[in-house]
């Protein structure tokens, strides 16, 4: 009896090794082709969402580079006027203006690299902080017209825009997006 039942169980497993071989074949074939199905799932939901995005990412570096322009110190200074404004009313109206235009473009930082919003938020607080500091250096706290004036001979002198580098650097990053 054992001879008997040995050879039936030798009998079965010389069957079973093969079907079990061609289930192992089938099951490795399909899960190939289940992972190539995600992955070309997955890569046109990514070109659908590109199509979409991309505009929208577009507007943003293009939005936050006018907010950029708006902010540089000759541009703020030719758009807001001291006329009339002591130093210390024309510095709050140049804080307000840039707060103002910031608060507008918040949003746009969704669609930039943390980088290129750390970049557009130095180049606002460096703005800031050159006005600032020209007012405190000012001699003649009765004219706004002498803010303005110390502001743009900074300029002129360091030959620093602030605003500069933060342009240069999402340039730089669109064209590597592009």
């Amino acid at each position: 009896m054992t001879t008997d039942t040995s050879s039936i169980i030798l009998l079965v497993l010389l069957s079973a090794i093969p079907a079990l071989i061609i289930g192992g074949a089938m099951y490795l074939l399909t899960q190939k082709y289940l992972e190539r199905d995600y992955r070309k799932r997955v890569l046109d939901i990514r070109l659908k969402n590109s199509e979409t995005i991309l505009p929208i990412r577009l507007q943003a570096y293009e939005r936050i580079i006018l907010f950029l322009e708006r902010i540089t110190p000759s541009n703020l200074l030719l758009r807001v006027s001291p006329s009339g404004l002591t130093a210390v009313d024309f510095q709050a109206q140049l804080l307000q203006e840039i707060r103002a235009e910031y608060t507008h473009n918040l949003s746009q930082q969704l669609y930039m690299s943390e980088a290129a919003w750390q970049q557009v938020k130095k180049a606002k607080e460096d703005v800031v902080s050159m006005i600032n500091q020209n007012y405190q250096n000012l001699a003649d706290k009765n004219r706004g017209t002498e803010l303005a004036k110390r502001v743009l001979e900074n300029v002129l002198h360091t030959e620093v825009d602030p605003t500069a580098h933060a342009i240069q650097f999402l340039k730089r990053e669109l064209h590597e997006i592009f």
